[in-house]
């Protein structure tokens, strides 16, 4: 099998290892844009809805191409293919990506922007990268979606974002036109779209810990601002890694743990149905879905299935079958954070410090309120946190 990029060129774009393995292909499979550009004709078999790989891996054994945009490996097909064929079973054959010709196109170093294929992803995913002055180069699904993204983007108050569509890069209907979010009036846009923009009018996401509660989704049940930027320290995050966030409640933690480090995951779980709404509802809103998977689960015994965490988080309900259990099951060098509110679980998490070490540490909050026709400290409930290493 061999993964062939094209460009909006078609064949003349070509190397001379890509055309030699479409001659020689029995099939070539692709999207009908992608098969008319490399004039497949009657070899040509169009991508299943929904969409799977299944009818390329049938085909093992025969010459086979598989059509992709640009570069297979950035958003696209490639990685899919390579991870259920063995090594010498495939080769690619890459075209310049899309990505880097919009950046070529608008003058600037691909290593300074933040490329991102929302041709099937909510314009949430865009949040955590929002900041004035940055500069993001986003793949549409179709012609309607830059105006949705426009509108998108006024309402989270970056209006003034100045965006450029681009249409057809690198082919003869190449066609680049700008507009600003708030004003944004280019319309006929046909495929292959991406939109180019340069921040403005917007403040963005802080990326330290410790968002403001008002940013959540809760019904009380949640990991209060300071006290989450405490849990997030102790716990830790590092690129890549996975969260079991048990009794996870509005899922904030699991949320910040996703937003503090790249490509890291979490597992939220809860018993309760409206507290899993509401987890689910803040997992939408930070364009998170992707990497937080939010189950109606108990601990410890939803635990067994699920894949080994890097991290564990108890926000509540810790018992002593809980942490027993947890202690057996998890490896060497996962950190356990917990928090406990009542006294039972504070002499619970003291107990477990006298055995297994750790560091136990009381978080006492005081924050300024009306008192009378002054002002005077209203004190939150106090919390004990346990954190150790296994």
């Amino acid at each position: 099998m061999t993964i062939v990029g094209i460009g909006e060129d078609g064949i003349s774009g070509l190397s001379a290892a890509s055309r030699d393995a479409l001659k020689q292909a029995s099939q070539v499979f692709g999207s009908p844009r992608h098969l008319q550009l490399a004039e497949a004709e009657d070899r040509g078999c169009v991508w299943p809805l929904p969409f799977s790989i299944q009818a390329v891996l049938e085909q093992r054994g025969r010459p086979v191409v598989v059509l992709a945009s640009g570069n297979p490996f950035w958003n696209g097909v490639g990685s899919l293919l390579s991870a259920a064929l063995p090594d010498d079973e495939w080769q690619s054959c890459s075209s310049p990506s899309s990505y880097s010709l919009a950046a070529a196109r608008q003058g600037w170093a691909m290593e300074s922007i933040t490329c991102l294929g929302l041709h099937a992803a909510p314009f949430e995913r865009l949040l955590p990268v929002l900041s004035r002055g940055a500069r993001i180069v986003c793949l549409l699904r179709d012609g309607s979606a830059p105006a949705q993204l426009a509108r998108w983007l006024a309402e989270q108050g970056f209006g003034r974002s100045r965006l450029s569509v681009m249409e057809a890069l690198g082919g003869p209907q190449e066609r680049i036109r700008t507009g600003y979010a708030d004003e944004f009036k280019v319309s006929d846009i046909g495929a292959l779209v991406l939109v180019a923009i340069e921040v403005d009018g917007g403040r963005g996401l802080p990326r330290s810990a410790g968002l403001a509660n008002e940013l959540f989704s809760h019904d009380g049940q949640i990991t209060r601002s300071a006290v989450r930027a405490l849990t997030l320290s102790a716990l830790a995050p590092r690129c890549g890694e996975m969260l079991w966030d048990i009794g996870t409640g509005s899922g904030s933690v699991s949320v910040e743990w996703c937003l503090t480090a790249d490509r890291t995951q979490a597992i939220a779980m809860d018993v309760r149905s409206d507290r899993l709404q509401n987890a689910e509802k803040n997992c939408a809103a930070f364009g998170l879905q992707h990497r937080i998977r939010i189950i109606a689960a108990t601990a410890p015994d939803g635990l067994t299935e699920l894949p080994l965490p890097d991290a564990v988080f108890v926000g509540g309900g810790a018992s002593e079958h809980m942490l027993d259990a947890l202690w057996k099951l998890l490896p060497e060098g996962t950190r356990l954070v917990a928090n406990a509110v009542t006294l039972e679980t504070e002499i619970l998490l003291a107990q477990w410090h006298e055995r297994v070490g750790g560091r136990l540490i009381r978080i006492d909050l005081a924050e300024a309120g009306p008192l009378g026709a002054g002002r005077g400290w209203q004190c939150a409930r106090p919390i004990v946190q346990w954190s150790v290493c296994r």
